[in-house]
């Protein structure tokens, strides 16, 4: 005999409780803050909520049982993606609310401090995640106040130069940039510290490069920028760069995953003339630390399915992401190398935040 459940969805302040009621055993997934209370029996059920990052422009998070981020970039494509797979399962609107500021440190705070009670995610780009200690006097520690649920999908970052640059590859840029130290303007399109400016102080620091970076609060004034020729080059997201590309407006050199990307064959990795060069952005749903490993297990599966369902996973490779298929485990461990590896780069580059 199938349970009956009675589901109140009690969201942040501005939104009312909702009730559904559920006539079958079903896995219950939401985004936002969940009370879940049963008539017939007892289900430990988990709830999503999540909060997004975005890189500066509106960098995010959003709470969790439904989606993610803002505006356009990788978070919001992952969380939106998996708030409408959602959807369809609940046959209930998943709400997405979006918390900026700081690299999407104000919304990993909000869920750090949050019970670790299964209700509460925060989905962001983990790559900011493992810069960020190096570079703010965090509220939360990286590892202790989180636990890694799932490495939601990654997405590669281009890099982009403006038409004025007289250089059509890596080799020609490298050439240029080191007759011209200094000279050469780098778009730092979400803001000194973030994993779009780490991708550039990486590739100069690699090659022997010196160029002035330019902190931007967000990703749209630093292409227009780039378009205009008042920036030279960048790397940054494919959603908001490649569009200039196919327009003619800026010129592709190369993209910063570990090989060629599906979507664009012709272009070169970094990594082909910098060896084991990989930047991009790593989308990750994080937990408060000790949450029910039962939960965890139930979201990163769920997790899995959604980002393999076909209309899923052809909206991400269109968008030029693709799922991760690591485990709870891998992700955290991930992270764990990750965290001095950029801890020694800002140290050794002496990046600050006001740079």
């Amino acid at each position: 005999m199938p349970f009956t459940f009675t589901v109140t969805l009690t969201f942040w302040p501005g939104f009312n409780p909702v009730t559904v009621a559920f006539a079958e055993f079903l896995e219950v997934e939401v985004l936002g803050f969940v009370a879940i209370t049963a008539l017939d029996g007892t289900f430990a059920a988990a709830a999503l909520a999540a909060v997004a990052t975005f890189e500066a422009t509106v960098a995010a998070a959003t709470a969790l049982v439904a989606a993610i981020t803002p505006t356009a970039g990788a978070a919001d494509i992952f969380g939106r993606s998996i708030a409408q797979a959602m959807e369809a399962t609940l046959k209930q609107t998943v709400v997405v609310e979006n918390k900026a500021g700081n690299a999407g440190n104000i919304g990993a705070d909000l869920v750090a401090k949050s019970p670790a009670d299964g209700y509460t995610f925060v989905l962001m780009d983990v790559g900011n995640l493992t810069i960020s200690p190096a570079l703010y006097k965090l509220p939360f520690d990286v590892q202790k106040d989180f636990v890694p649920v799932a490495m939601v999908g990654y997405s590669p970052h281009l890099l982009v130069v403006s038409t004025k640059v007289p250089a059509n590859n890596i080799a020609e840029l490298i050439k240029h940039a080191k007759a011209n130290p200094g000279k050469l303007n780098f778009a730092a399109a979400a803001g000194m510290g973030s994993a779009t400016h780490m991708a550039g102080v990486q590739f100069a620091r690699r090659n022997g490069i010196q160029w002035n970076y330019v902190p931007y609060k967000g990703g749209s004034q630093a292409m227009t920028d780039l378009v205009g020729g008042h920036m030279d080059v960048t790397f940054n997201g494919m959603v908001a760069t490649y569009p200039h590309v196919k327009a003619g407006k800026l010129k592709l050199l190369a993209v910063s995953s570990a090989k060629r990307w599906g979507e664009l064959p012709d272009t070169p990795a970094v990594a082909e003339t910098t060896p084991n060069f990989l930047t991009g952005s790593w989308q990750g749903l994080l937990a408060p630390a000790g949450t029910p490993k039962a939960v965890i297990d139930l979201i990163h599966a769920e997790v899995q399915r959604i980002t393999a369902l076909p209309d899923v996973k052809e909206k991400l490779e269109t968008l030029g992401a693709e799922p991760s298929k690591m485990s709870s485990a891998e992700f955290a461990a991930w992270i764990k190398a990750e965290l001095p590896e950029m801890a020694q780069v800002v140290r050794e580059e002496k990046i600050t935040l006001e740079q």
